[in-house]
């Protein structure tokens, strides 16, 4: 069949994926030839990596896209890695896009923002910014010595000012207390705060403060004063790498030939304004170049803007195609260069050490004791690498839910969380919402089913979660069915398939992991119930009344003070209030009463 459907494939440049089981996307790729890059899967398998040839013993089909160019195909491929994630394939975990601070000069009274979308609106974008916290300091400061605008009103007609212009935050615009000219002297300053052009901005407000000491405005003239005072001090303590530099990103690489890490420094206007370290598993063979292409690739696909330079150890695959692409993205020159010598140099050094670092201790934790004492006690055929635990939590029945946890790399992945409300499940019966939890979590995990689900419960539950894992066929992507244990407590142990009990008081790092993370789900459970439980014990009793909405609501409460005394009032009491009518009140004179 594959063979037949490779005479067919046109020799086209596109991107091609490639199918397991269950029609499972394996791999993505792009060719410059569709034709002979799938020849060289199917007809010359002896010319590919150990990884690859593993793979392709998997493929039962395969599909492609046909695309105008080899570009086209890059910018595709990127985008079907980011949706799919395919098991081999290198692909970036965190897929969080990171925050820019952009400041709206296209707008009348242009505003700063917080945002993790780049639009090309006009506006300035500044970043990215990681960790996030770096931003928020520098956006508390500008918001305490630049006073600019944070409302997001249109200013279409003069309006009372806010208690930020109170506050000396914000000039009022809205009040016409300022005029558009010196409103945007103060955004060009904003602008040159965050551009790092520190003499200009320094001078500006030098001008600005010997002008106003000459007319006698003492206190403005002191106010710019501590205004230079504080910005000269938030630059001292910046870190800067070289002003010469401009904007650039560097990525240090260090790998085993298994996993790899890449860390990239952010570098805006010579200064260092962020570090990011992405961990890359299970590359095998894959070469420098092409895990250099896909992470490039794949860490501009998000909502960042790439630098003026992009400095590496080694040059990646297809630079010619990617450079072209992130200049398409950019709206502007991008350069990918390996530097021979000078501080571009001393910066990829430090960067791959930095990488190498990172690598020691993750591989360290990824490989340490605690999963390795586990596999042994709990009898399992292989390490699990990605830990998966599920618990419910009602009160007699009512606001019944359940919730999901997920864990690895030595920590808890919050933004694998899952909770629901239970649906099919009246009363309280364990077993079924049990069932029911499993059943809709795990058909929507996709490609993040775990190594190992971990039940909060008993042997029971751990047979139910059984029948639902095969009655759905769930597979990790290797096919295989993920490792089943249910952990109970009072004593802590744990059930295991085969009958065995196995004891979790013994302290060991396995059985503290395990007990942790039974725990972490507990909690998760119990606190979105308690959230639910607590919503509905502060429900009005008006909001279950027919034909009473929230206005009516507020005119009973207006006019009567309390329930209490709207449960004493008269049907033509009530019926005399502005907006309601003798039907309505006898329904709220009737539902009350029975309350």
């Amino acid at each position: 069949m594959i063979l037949d459907k490779l005479s067919q494939t046109p020799a086209k440049p596109g991107v091609y994926l490639l199918r397991g089981h269950k029609d499972r996307i394996l791999y993505v790729g792009k060719a410059k030839n569709l034709k002979n890059r799938l020849k060289t899967y199917f007809q010359r398998p002896q010319s590919l990596d150990a990884r690859k040839a593993s793979m392709v013993t998997l493929v039962i089909d395969f599909s492609y896209i046909i695309t105008e160019n080899e570009l086209e195909a890059l910018i595709l491929e990127a985008n079907l890695i980011k949706q799919y994630k395919p098991r081999f394939n290198v692909v970036l975990r965190d897929d969080k896009n990171y925050p820019y601070l952009k400041l709206t000069i296209a707008e009348e009274w242009p505003r700063l923002l917080v945002v993790r979308r780049i639009v090309k609106d006009g506006s300035l974008y500044f970043g990215p910014y990681v960790p996030a916290q770096s931003m928020w300091d520098a956006l508390a400061f500008i918001r305490r010595n630049f006073p600019i605008r944070i409302c997001n009103y249109a200013l279409d007609k003069p309006m009372r000012p806010c208690i930020q212009y109170q506050m000396g935050r914000c000039p009022a615009p809205c009040a016409l207390k300022i005029t558009r000219g010196d409103y945007l002297k103060i955004v060009e300053e904003v602008r040159l705060f965050l551009s790092g052009e520190r003499g200009e901005l320094l001078e500006g407000l030098e001008k600005k403060m010997v002008a106003l000491s000459d007319e006698l405005k003492f206190e403005e003239a002191a106010r710019i004063r501590d205004r230079i005072t504080h910005i000269q001090h938030v630059w001292e303590s910046q870190r800067v790498v070289a002003p010469e530099l401009g904007d650039m990103d560097v990525i240090g690489f260090y790998s085993d030939n298994v996993d790899a890490v890449c860390d990239v420094f952010f570098i805006r206007n010579g200064v260092l304004i962020g570090t990011k370290d992405f961990y890359l598993k299970d590359l095998g063979e894959v070469s420098k170049g092409e895990v250099l292409h896909s992470f490039i690739e794949l860490f501009y696909a998000k909502e960042i803007i790439p630098p003026d330079e992009i400095i590496v150890m080694s040059k990646p695959d297809d630079l010619r195609n990617l450079t072209a692409w992130l200049k398409e993205k950019k709206g502007g020159k991008v350069g990918i260069r390996v530097p021979l010598d000078g501080k571009r140099q001393e910066l990829i050094k430090m960067a791959t050490e930095n990488a190498e670092q990172i690598f020691r201790s993750k591989k360290d934790m990824r490989g340490d004791e605690r999963l390795k004492t586990m596999k042994e006690r709990l009898h399992l055929p292989y390490l699990p690498h990605s830990i998966g635990a599920f618990d419910v939590s009602t009160t007699s029945g009512t606001e019944s839910v359940g919730a999901f946890i997920y864990w690895q790399d030595n920590e808890f992945v919050k933004d694998c969380y899952r909770h629901l409300r239970i649906k099919g499940v009246p009363g309280i019966d364990d077993y079924s919402m049990m069932s029911e939890l499993i059943t809709r979590t795990l058909k929507n995990l996709g490609e993040k089913i775990p190594d190992l689900i971990v039940i909060d419960g008993g042997k029971g539950h751990l047979e139910i979660a059984r029948d639902v894992i095969e009655t759905n066929r769930i597979t990790l992507r290797d096919d295989r069915q993920p490792m089943l244990i249910s952990v109970a407590k009072d004593p802590d142990r744990a059930f295991i398939l085969s009958s065995d009990i196995i004891d979790l008081e013994d302290r060991s790092p396995g059985s503290l992991l395990l007990k942790r993370i039974r725990d972490e789900v507990h909690r998760f459970a119990v606190t979105f119930h308690r959230k639910l439980r607590d919503r509905r014990l502060m429900k009005s009793p008006l909001e279950k009344i027919p034909g009473v909405g929230k206005k009516r609501r507020f005119e009973l409460l207006r006019f009567f003070g309390s329930i209490d005394a709207i449960r004493n009032a008269s049907v033509d009491e009530i019926a005399s209030i502005k907006g309601f009518n003798k039907k309505v009140a006898e329904n709220v004179f009737r539902e009350l009463r029975r309350q």
